[in-house]
C-alpha cells in the first residue's frame, strides 16, 4: 500500500495505526508531498514509529497552484520510481485522511480483476478515485499509466489521465464496488460544514473540504467515530492519547 501523505502527521499517525491493525498488507509506503520540511521531519517520524517506509517526494511544482495535479504528480513519481521497478505482486494507493475501521483486505478483489476501488464518473467516462484504487502489476505494469488529470476527456481529476489506458476497455460493472455515502461529522452543522464520507467500512475525514474554521471541531469528531476501530485494532490504550491529540 502507497499513501500520498500531506503536511498533517496527525492524520498520518492514526492511518499507519489503523492499518497495522486491521488491513492485510505486506508492505506501506509513505510517499511525502509536503511543502515545508518541518511538517516532512514530523512525517518522517510518524512512520519510523510505525515502522512504515518513508519516501520524501522531490519538489513538486503543483503543490502551491493546483492539490489534484499536485497529487497526481506524486502518484506518478512513486509509479516511474518505486512501483514499476520493484514490480510488485499488487499495489493501491490511499489518501492520507482515509481511515479503516474493520479487519479487511483490499487486495482480495484483485484475484478476480484487474483493478478496482471507488468508481467516479465524468459524464459518460469514469475512472478509479486516487484516494483508494489497486492493481494487480501483471495486468498494468507493461502499460504507459498516468495517474494525473485529463481534463480533455470530459474533466477527469487524479487518475483520470488511465481513462485510454485502462479504464475505457474495461465494464464498469465488472469492477467490484462498495457503498459511499456522505455525512456532517458535527451535529447541527450543514453537509458542506463538515463534510465526511462512509466508503465502505473506511471513513474518509475529506480534510480539504468543509469550513475551515470548523476544522479542529471536525477532526475531534473523527476521531471520536474512529475510538471503536482503535480498540478493534488492538489500540485501546492508543485510543485516549490520539485524542488527546487533537485538543
Amino acid at each position: 500500500m502507497l499513501t500520498i501523505a500531506f503536511s498533517d502527521a496527525q492524520c498520518l499517525d492514526l492511518q499507519l495505526r489503523l492499518t497495522r491493525g486491521l488491513v492485510r498488507h505486506d508492505l506501506h509506503i509513505i510517499a511525502d508531498n509536503s511543502v515545508g520540511e518541518a511538517a516532512a521531519n514530523e512525517n518522517e517520524q510518524v512512520c519510523a514509529r510505525h515502522g512504515a517506509v518513508y519516501v520524501r517526494l522531490p519538489v513538486n511544482p503543483w503543490t502551491a497552484r493546483n492539490a489534484s495535479r499536485s497529487h497526481g504528480a506524486a502518484m506518478n513519481w512513486m509509479w516511474h520510481n518505486i512501483l514499476k521497478p520493484a514490480a510488485p505482486a499488487a499495489f493501491g494507493f490511499l489518501d492520507q485522511d482515509l481511515f479503516p475501521t474493520q479487519p479487511c483486505d483490499p487486495f482480495e478483489p484483485l484475484k478476480d480483476a484487474a483493478f478496482h476501488g471507488d468508481l467516479r464518473w465524468a459524464g459518460a467516462r469514469w475512472f478509479l478515485w486516487a484516494g483508494y484504487c489497486f492493481f494487480r502489476f501483471d495486468a498494468v505494469g507493461r502499460e504507459p499509466l498516468d495517474f494525473g488529470l485529463d481534463w480533455f476527456a470530459n474533466h477527469l481529476d487524479t487518475g483520470g489521465a488511465n481513462w485510454n489506458v485502462l479504464y475505457r476497455h474495461t465494464d464498469p460493472n465488472t469492477v467490484p464496488q462498495r457503498p459511499i455515502t456522505s455525512f456532517a461529522a458535527l451535529p447541527g452543522a450543514e453537509l458542506r460544514q463538515a463534510y465526511c464520507e462512509w466508503r465502505g467500512t473506511w471513513l474518509h475525514e475529506v480534510g480539504l473540504d468543509g469550513d475551515l474554521s470548523l476544522k479542529a471541531k471536525k477532526r475531534e469528531a473523527v476521531l471520536r467515530l474512529l475510538e471503536p476501530a482503535l480498540e478493534r485494532a488492538g489500540l485501546a490504550d492508543l485510543a485516549e492519547t490520539t485524542l488527546d491529540l487533537a485538543v
